[in-house]
């Protein structure tokens, strides 16, 4: 999937649902990082896209906190 297509699906989802994500997010990187211990890795540029991935869902998950918060 590319990054604005991403980016415009996490922007719909719900805090709840951006938590969900980062966690399946960060155990796909567990998993990645653990093959990549005990053997190759087809590819090794997948563990960058899914820290990048981590990253983009953290950002929208404190942009709503933040909206949230300006509107009390």
């Amino acid at each position: 999937m590319k990054a604005k297509d991403y980016r415009d699906k996490i922007r719909k989802m719900s805090v709840e649902e951006l938590q969900a994500e980062e966690q399946e997010l960060k155990a796909q990187l567990f998993k990645l990082r653990f093959k990549g211990a005990t053997s190759p890795i087809d590819n090794p540029v997948q563990v960058r896209y899914i820290k990048r991935d981590i990253a983009r869902v953290r950002t929208v998950i404190r942009e709503k906190q933040l909206a949230a918060a300006n509107e009390q």
